[in-house]
C-alpha cells in the first residue's frame, strides 16, 4: 500500500524500535506463562525450564517473522504477532504425563500437527464463509471478555493463591495509576507520545515499584549472556496416533482463531481479505508448528491483546511488527536481555492490560452494533449464546473437567468455546447465505460472502 510505504519511510528508527518495544512487552507475560505452566507440570529441571522459556521467545520471533513476510507460498502479510497457543497447555501436559509418551511424544505430535496444517492450507481457506460480522464480532467480544480477568489477576499482584500480597495498597496503587496513566496520555499527549502510552505507562510503573522496592532484580542477575538453540534438545521426538489426533484438534482450533484476528486486521489496515491469504496465513502457521516442534518449543497462533495494541496506537504497518519479531529472536539468544522485561511487575503489567483487552471487548461490541442487524432475533440468540459460553467456562472452568479429553479441547477453554458455539449457530441460523450484516436489508442489495468478509470489523 503507497500509504504504507510513506508512512514507513518517514517514521524515525528510534519510533519503530520504541514501538517494536512496545508489541513485545504486551505479549511476553502471555509467551513466557506457557512454558512455565508446562515446565512445572512436567517436572522440568531449573536448566531445562530456563532453555524452555528462551526457545519460546526466539520460536515467537521466528513465526512472527514467518507471517509478516508474506511472501506467494505463506504468510499473510498482516501485522500480527504470535506466541504460543494456550488451548495447547492441557494436552501437552496430559500427553507428557500419559505412560509410554513422554515429553518425545509431545513434540512429535506438534510436529505432524504442523505439517497437517501446512499441507492442508487450502482447505481451511474455505473457512472464511464461517466468519461473517455476527461470528467475527461475537469471538472479538468474547476475546475481551475472557481476557479481563487475567488483566485483573495481574493487578492484582499475580496468582492470589500464591502471593500474600495479592490486592494490597501498593499492587492496587500501581496497577491502576499505569491505566490512568495510558487513559491521560491518550486524552492529552498527540502522535509519537500517544501511541507509545502503554510502553510509557510500563517505564514509569516499573520505576515507581523500583522506588517502593517492589522490584526482584535476581532474575537479572542469574540470566546468562547467551544461549545457543538445540534441535531436539529433549530426545528425539516419538509419534503415537492417538497424541497426533488430539494436537490437530487443537490446530484446527487455532486456525479458527487466528481466522478471526486476520480478518480483524483485514479490517485495520483496509485490505480485503481472500480465501487465498488466509491459505499464506495457514502455511506460515504451519510451518512455525512444526519449527516449534523440532526446537522443542510450542504450537504457535496468532496474539489477540497485540492486536488491541495496534489499535491503540494507531500504527498499522508491518515495520513495527518486523522489529518486534527480530527483537523476540534477539532475546531468545540473550536470556540478560530476557530477564529485563521480567522486571517489569505484574501489577503494572496488569493496569496496561486493563486497557487494552478493554480495547478488544469494545470493538467487537462496536462491530456487533455497526455490520450485525440486531433487530434479527436469530443474531441476538448467536450473540447471547456464544459470548455466555464463553464467558461461562471462562468463569466455571470445573464445569467439563469430566468429558473426554478429545472433547475438551472444545470446550475447556472460554474463547474456543464461545467461537465453536458462534459459529455452529450460525451456520443453524444464517447458513452459508449471510442474511447477518445490516447492508442485507437494503433494498435490491444482497451482500455476497466477500463484502461480508471483507466488511468483518476488528478491534
Amino acid at each position: 500500500m503507497e500509504r504504507e510505504a510513506i508512512f514507513q519511510r518517514n517514521r524515525h528508527p528510534f519510533k519503530t524500535l520504541s514501538l517494536g518495544i512496545q508489541h513485545v512487552l504486551a505479549m511476553y507475560a502471555g509467551a513466557i506463562i506457557v512454558p512455565l505452566i508446562v515446565g512445572n507440570a512436567l517436572q522440568l529441571s531449573h536448566e531445562q525450564l530456563t532453555y524452555l522459556i528462551a526457545i519460546d521467545l526466539l520460536a515467537c520471533g521466528v513465526a512472527t517473522l514467518l507471517q509478516v513476510w508474506g511472501n506467494r507460498i505463506f504468510g499473510i502479510g498482516l501485522p500480527v504477532m504470535l506466541g504460543c497457543a494456550f488451548q495447547a497447555v492441557s494436552p501437552m501436559i496430559a500427553i507428557g504425563l500419559t505412560d509410554g509418551m513422554g515429553v518425545s511424544a509431545i513434540y512429535g505430535a506438534i510436529i505432524a500437527s504442523g505439517l497437517f496444517v501446512f499441507l492442508f492450507s487450502g482447505l481451511f481457506g474455505k473457512l472464511i464463509a464461517l466468519f461473517p460480522p455476527v461470528v467475527t464480532g461475537s469471538v472479538v467480544t468474547i476475546i475481551g471478555v475472557t481476557l479481563i480477568p487475567v488483566a485483573l489477576t495481574d493487578l492484582g499482584g499475580g496468582n492470589p493463591g500464591t502471593n500474600p500480597e495479592f490486592g494490597s495498597p501498593l499492587n492496587l496503587s500501581l496497577g491502576f495509576g499505569v491505566l490512568l496513566f495510558i487513559i491521560l496520555m491518550n486524552r492529552f499527549a498527540k502522535g509519537f507520545l500517544r501511541s507509545i502510552s502503554v510502553l510509557l505507562g510500563l517505564i514509569a510503573g516499573t520505576i515507581v515499584s523500583a522506588l517502593a522496592g517492589g522490584v526482584n532484580l535476581k532474575p537479572l542477575q542469574e540470566a546468562s549472556w547467551f544461549h545457543m538453540p538445540q534441535m531436539f534438545y529433549f530426545g528425539a521426538p516419538t509419534f503415537h496416533a492417538s497424541a497426533i489426533l488430539t494436537m490437530i484438534l487443537v490446530a484446527i482450533v487455532s486456525v479458527a482463531e487466528s481466522t478471526g484476528v486476520f480478518m480483524a486486521l483485514g479490517k485495520i489496515v483496509d485490505k480485503d481479505i481472500t480465501s487465498k491469504d488466509l491459505a499464506r496465513g495457514y502455511r506460515a502457521e504451519g510451518l512455525a508448528i512444526a519449527l516449534g516442534g523440532l526446537f522443542n518449543s510450542f504450537p504457535y497462533t496468532t496474539y489477540s491483546q497485540n492486536v488491541g495494541l495496534i489499535q491503540m496506537s494507531r500504527v498499522k504497518t508491518r515495520d513495527v511488527i518486523v522489529v518486534a519479531g527480530s527483537l523476540l529472536v534477539l532475546i531468545g539468544f540473550v536470556p540478560k536481555i530476557a530477564a529485563l522485561t521480567q522486571l517489569v511487575p505484574a501489577s503494572v503489567l496488569g493496569g496496561a492490560m486493563i486497557a487494552l483487552f478493554g480495547l478488544v471487548l469494545s470493538s467487537g461490541v462496536r462491530m456487533l452494533g455497526d455490520q450485525v442487524d440486531l433487530n434479527r432475533h436469530e443474531n441476538l440468540l448467536i450473540i447471547a449464546c456464544s459470548v455466555g459460553m464463553g464467558l461461562g467456562v471462562t468463569v466455571v472452568p470445573e464445569i467439563f473437567q469430566r468429558v473426554p479429553d478429545w472433547l475438551r479441547i472444545l470446550v475447556d477453554n472460554g474463547i474456543v468455546a464461545g467461537s465453536f458455539t458462534a459459529i455452529v449457530l450460525n451456520l443453524l441460523f444464517n447458513g452459508f447465505r449471510g442474511h447477518q450484516a445490516k447492508s442485507a436489508s437494503a433494498p435490491g442489495q444482497q451482500p455476497t460472502a466477500a463484502d461480508e468478509a471483507a466488511s468483518a470489523s476488528a478491534l
